[in-house]
């Protein structure tokens, strides 16, 4: 039981180490499988997190994720590609 407390303990520390410090994060739902990303991440109570999808704009709160700081670079290409136009197959 000790082992399991000071476990979650230190999970909790590395995500609050991880969420304070800003930057870029891929956040992945388990459940799911969706994928989103963002820039700003608050903890809810319960262990919940709530952040704003960059790619959809809307509001996420999850329960359970996996969260991931990313560079800038693979930040602002994943939003590139998103906005870029799909492109259709041109009749000769």
């Amino acid at each position: 039981m000790r082992h399991k407390f000071l476990a979650i303990l230190l999970a909790m520390f590395f995500l609050v180490a991880i969420l304070g410090c800003g930057g870029y994060y891929m956040v992945k739902d388990p459940a799911s499988g969706n994928v989103y990303y963002t820039t700003k991440i608050k903890d809810e109570r319960g262990g919940a997190i709530k952040f704003t999808d960059e790619k959809t704009k809307t509001n996420v709160t999850l329960q359970n994720s996996e969260i991931k700081q990313i560079p800038k670079k693979e930040f602002k290409s994943v939003l590139e590609a998103k906005e870029a136009p799909e492109s259709k197959p041109v009749k000769e």
